[in-house]
């Protein structure tokens, strides 16, 4: 049996920029969608409320190892930088680093 790790966050996006983002997320680079892939992102979704509320949704083996192999991934660094400007409240924080992951309190199978 393998172990999954669900991991469930919310981020908040600019309501300026939602028209933008929706449009970036519907060309996402091929390589940086192999390098989720590659990583151990697995079904991953991400889920918009107007006003900017974002919820992404991903299954992983680890998410400590998920995250650290993109940081390795020179994609991961270009699509970051790209990326934090329609975040509010991330500070210093990449989007990848800098989501508020929800407690998981139910499950079913």
């Amino acid at each position: 049996m393998t172990l999954v790790t669900r991991v469930c966050f919310l981020l908040q996006v600019r309501p300026e920029r939602l028209d933008e983002y929706r449009a970036r997320h519907r060309e996402v680079w091929p390589d940086m969608l192999q390098a989720l892939r590659d990583t151990g992102w697995h079904n991953y979704s991400l889920f918009l409320r107007q006003g900017g509320l974002l919820v992404g949704y991903f299954e992983t083996p680890s998410l400590e190892v998920a995250q650290a192999g993109m940081a390795q991934r020179e994609v991961n660094a270009r699509w970051q930088s790209e990326m934090a400007p329609f975040f509010t409240e991330l500070g210093s924080l990449r989007p990848d680093e800098g989501f508020l992951r929800l407690e998981e309190v139910f499950h079913l199978d």
